[in-house]
């Protein structure tokens, strides 16, 4: 959607690491040139700091866990490793942290992840696949007394969130009788009514019967349980910004609501050096890789196509505990980084020969030190290109619209 890039550009440029968060693609194309061991997993694709975080599973736990799989494909799992060492990097400088304290935050992510993907080469597969990261494992890890309390308190409150009553009355309204996305231009806007016969109603309609096919029995039939309502045009993220994506409102009754986030699934940006998707609908792409590296996966999580696009579908603000990077110390910050690559470990442990990747690492610390240099080195490449978009901004070249 050409109107909406400028508003990308727009949060690009208000930092280095806000430009690195929307600049995938252009990591692949300079990962692709590195060396790899030739062991693949199914790779997040776009691993940073921000990717990461806690949700409910279907069992109403709270998990910690990769969010994000807009780019998921197999691929060298180094790619993940060093984008995800890079945004440690990023992420510290961004704080003003100096450059030894922000290369320890590399270290400390990639020390976690090799030690843990060798602890999940002694498993089992299934015990591999059962594996996951919850609230208390977090808990447990942090030693501070008051950062333990903050984030009790942070998963209480998510935990105590209702769709009734926080996500409703911020995100809709009542008119006439009938229940309706708010509009927030230029974030939140419609383009039609589905609620109307026309072209637009039932292509909408239509779009989404075939994202029902793509749930399993049970689920459809908790899906049928709600109506929808009303779809809207929803600006989210950085590097989704541009692309199609939206909020649909369905309601069981007049006080059961249900919001269901849709995202445009484009090629994945690791597909020219990785190799080609083998799903069709690259939502279908997503899903799966999604549901190969999570732990649990949302009850909703389908895909589906629209006039030749592709997209998959979740729930929209479902217990979602986001992380706070800006302005923490340098300790919390290394520990949460630690947490990252424990995460990013298991995923490929489930989707990957952990004992190879193990049996590469070894047991020292070389590797842990060689993707911290490279990651230093890729943040001043970061920082060159950040300030070429701004070159290009100042210039006319690329618009902007700031929010």
């Amino acid at each position: 959607m050409p109107q909406l890039v400028p508003i990308r550009y727009g949060r690009m440029m208000q930092s280095p690491f806000a430009f690195y968060r929307g600049a995938a693609a252009i990591m692949a194309a300079d990962l692709a040139r590195t060396p790899v061991s030739e062991i693949r997993v199914q790779a997040c694709g776009d691993c940073h700091l921000l990717n990461f975080g806690g949700f409910a599973t279907p069992e109403r736990n709270i998990a910690f866990d990769i969010n994000d799989f807009d780019e998921t494909l197999p691929a060298p799992w180094e790619w993940d490793v060093k984008r995800l060492a890079t945004s440690c990097v990023i992420a510290g400088q961004h704080n003003g942290y100096n450059k030894a304290d922000a290369r320890e935050m590399a270290v400390r992510c990639v020390e976690s992840y090799r030690e843990h993907i060798h602890n999940f080469a002694q498993m089992t597969v299934l015990e591999r696949w059962y594996e996951h990261i919850d609230a208390s494992d977090i808990l447990r890890a942090i030693s501070g007394k008051k950062w333990r309390q903050e984030v009790q308190m942070q998963i209480e409150k998510a935990a105590a969130r209702s769709v009734l009553e926080d996500d409703f009355p911020k995100l809709a309204t009542v008119e006439g009788g009938q229940p309706r996305i708010k509009d927030n231009p230029p974030l939140i806007f419609h383009q039609g009514d589905v609620s109307a016969e026309g072209e637009y109603g039932r292509a909408v309609k239509a779009a989404f019967r075939e994202y029902r096919t793509t749930l399993s029995a049970e689920r459809r039939e908790l899906l049928d349980r709600f109506e929808l309502k009303d779809v809207a045009i929803k600006v989210v993220g950085v590097g989704s910004v541009g692309t199609i994506c939206g909020i649909l409102l369905l309601m069981a009754d007049t006080d059961d609501a249900l919001f269901l986030q849709v995202k445009e699934a484009r090629v994945s940006v690791l597909e020219p050096y990785a190799g080609k998707s083998c799903y069709p609908n690259r939502g279908e792409r997503v899903v799966v890789g999604q549901r190969l590296t999570q732990a649990a996966s949302d009850l909703f999580l389908g895909w589906t196509e629209y006039e030749g696009r592709h997209f998959y579908i979740r729930q929209l603000r479902d217990i979602k505990i986001k992380p706070l990077i800006e302005g923490i110390s340098a300790s919390r910050l290394g520990l949460y980084s630690g947490w990252c690559g424990w995460a990013l470990a298991r995923a490929h442990a489930k989707s990957g020969d952990a004992a190879m990747i193990s049996g590469y690492l070894g047991s020292s610390s070389r590797f842990d030190k060689a993707v911290a240099k490279f990651a230093l080195a890729y943040a001043d490449q970061n920082e060159r290109d950040y300030q070429a978009l701004l070159k290009a901004i100042r210039g006319g070249r690329i618009q902007t619209l700031e929010e």
